[in-house]
């Protein structure tokens, strides 16, 4: 099956030229699991993946449920593979302490150097998964904030000193930090989400906005960081995007109405494979180079896969 699917589609990793400026930016895409996708199909998904060069998997932290654990889920595939790059699409980094989880990557990049892809959030989409994560009442966005800058040290430099208001260490070494350092990339659409990706974070993966939006949230971004001194490279912003094949349901609807009152659901969530080529097509011109395509709605694996691999030939160069 995944011989057949190759022959048709070669490969599926977008990399068609976008042109920025005086810069050709390399799109890449992702695949996603479905919700309450579980351990018991994880190998035969990865091993796909892996069979179809498609460039990366990512893992959304989801407690309750079937959903694989994005840490675990991220050794395993990594593990089983030599080329398949494996993200959190988000990881939730307010309520771990910030140690523990450099410490995580630092051992998953020295194992797979250069196929480590860190995305995290400030809480975990469902509401009943919050007090799973805890942090001081009404101060979430400050230890998010102060997590960033914790764990960017530790997987940086050799020796730290850290003293927050959450957080304090003295001359702690994680001993072997990855030899290319990390990426660390944020999630979420809010104003000050935006403003913490252009303080803190090497890019931005965002989710249920519309092309329109996404480019404004691109300038926000920019003008965070050029006020903060620093700069987010120019293909470090993806988004990240349910497929609905058989029509947006409505749990999917009600989640994206949420997050976007007003917007109509069809121009946050594609409802069709023409309606992800549209919406990825309003993306690029956006500014957008990265994305995570995932399965929603009554649509299969298999079904999924092999309409998957032709779109990502019909943008690849």
């Amino acid at each position: 099956m995944c011989k057949s699917r190759r022959e048709d589609a070669d490969m599926g990793v977008l990399s068609s030229g976008k042109t920025l400026g005086m810069g050709v930016l390399k799109v890449r895409l992702g695949v996603g699991l479905r919700p309450g996708g579980g351990a018991a199909e994880f190998p035969k998904i990865v091993d796909e993946l892996e069979a179809e060069g498609v460039d990366s998997l990512w893992l959304s932290e989801v407690v309750y449920g079937g959903n694989v654990d994005p840490m675990i889920g991220m050794a395993h595939a990594l593990a089983r593979t030599t080329k398949l790059k494996v993200g959190t699409g988000v990881s939730v980094l307010p309520g771990r302490h910030p140690v523990l989880v450099a410490k995580q990557l630092a051992t998953l990049a020295g194992l797979a150097p250069k196929r480590v892809l860190p995305v995290f959030g400030l809480r975990p989409a469902r509401r009943d998964e919050w007090n799973l994560f805890p942090v001081p009442e009404g101060r979430r966005a400050a230890v998010f904030d102060e997590s960033l800058r914790l764990l960017r040290l530790l997987l940086t430099e050799d020796n730290v000193s850290f003293d927050g208001e959450f957080f304090q260490v003295d001359g702690v070494s994680l001993a072997e930090r990855p030899a290319r350092p990390l990426d660390i990339w944020v999630g979420g659409s809010a104003p000050a989400a935006l403003r913490r990706v252009g303080r803190l974070a090497d890019g931005w993966l965002g989710s249920f906005v519309t092309p329109e939006q996404a480019k404004l949230h691109v300038e926000t971004i920019k003008a965070a960081a050029a006020e903060a001194g620093r700069e987010v490279e120019e293909d470090h912003y993806g988004l990240s995007l349910a497929v609905a094949p058989d029509g947006i349901p409505p749990a999917l609807a009600k989640a994206a109405a949420d997050r976007a009152p007003g917007v109509d659901p069809a121009d946050l969530v594609a409802g069709s494979w023409d309606d992800a080529r549209r919406l990825l097509d309003g993306y690029l011109d956006a500014g957008l180079s990265k994305f995570v395509l995932r399965p929603a709605g009554s649509t299969s694996w298999d079904e999924f896969l092999a309409k998957f691999l032709p779109l990502a030939e019909a943008l690849h160069n």
